[in-house]
């Protein structure tokens, strides 16, 4: 089942979407779990799913404004590097390396579906990452690999922006270039794992302006996605609202030569199979 955050006339809920209807879940559960976040820490999915079968829903979906699926995480954790071939596109002669490559995002960097992403006055080098990403169901800490998967409570989509000169500022890091405010987008819902198609080989596809970019599945992961929750349970306990980016495959825009970057007026899809399309449209941060 579709599941997400939103407002509809000022106010927050959170709901299912089936077809094209949403059936808000809050006006029933509010008083019990006040957000997504509250209703993952409670394991009240299977509740709230059951709740919302043979719903004709509350309100079109083209009548509510979503908000990204799980608007507090406690920690998002995105994984760089992680498709065939990436290293080689930072032509930079290094070897691949044993583990993954980790940073985190604030919240604020990370805009719905149908929200503008903001390119920021500092930089004309805006990037496209399209990203399968694990919203975490279940608590964790150094979880076997063979359990992976029941600990995720569902899939969604994250167009992981990057500010490619910003990321090179410092030696180690990619802090700020990974963080700029309203720079990516996640959403536009998670679907829950009973629905999602077999997760070691789930395609995902970024297009720019309908120009297919990137195209690949989770089966040329380097570090495929059971092992990814195993490493990173390893030094920090997981809990439930927790998100996971999972990398991008080759094909970002400063791969191209010259680059390719965004520019204002572009609309950049990604779409995971099995959950759907996030759409944005690019925008500056402060307008001519």
């Amino acid at each position: 089942m579709k599941f997400i955050s939103f407002e509809k006339s000022g106010v927050a809920g959170y709901g299912a979407v089936i077809g094209d209807r949403v059936v808000d879940l809050s006006k029933s559960f509010s008083d019990r779990y006040a957000d997504m976040r509250a209703v993952l820490e409670a394991d009240a999915l299977p509740e709230l799913q059951k709740a919302a079968e043979g719903s004709t829903g509350d309100y079109d979906l083209a009548d509510v404004t979503l908000l990204r699926p799980v608007t507090n995480p406690r920690m998002t954790i995105c994984v760089g590097v992680n498709y065939a071939n990436r290293n080689a596109e930072y032509k930079d002669g290094s070897k691949e390396a044993s583990f993954p490559s980790l940073f985190m995002r604030t919240p604020q960097s990370l805009v719905a579906h149908g929200e503008d992403i903001h390119r920021p006055p500092e930089s004309d080098q805006l990037d496209y990452e399209g990203e399968i990403v694990l919203v975490i169901g279940k608590s964790g800490r150094r979880i076997p690999e063979d359990q992976a998967l029941d600990h995720v409570a569902g899939v969604t989509i994250m167009n992981e922006g990057t500010l490619r000169d910003w990321i090179r500022h410092a030696k180690f890091n990619v802090t700020q270039g990974k963080n700029f405010d309203r720079s990516g987008a996640m959403g536009p819902w998670f679907v829950t794992m009973d629905e999602m198609p077999d997760m070691l080989d789930l395609r995902v596809t970024t297009r720019v302006n309908d120009e297919v970019r990137q195209d690949d599945t989770t089966a040329s992961m380097m570090y495929p996605i059971p092992y990814l929750i195993n490493y990173i349970s390893t030094f920090t306990e997981l809990h439930p609202g927790d998100i996971i980016a999972t990398g991008t495959p080759t094909g970002a825009g400063a791969r191209f030569d010259p680059p390719r970057y965004l520019k204002p007026g572009d609309v950049v899809e990604v779409e995971v199979e099995g959950v759907g399309i996030l759409r944005n449209q690019i925008a500056d941060e402060f307008p001519a």
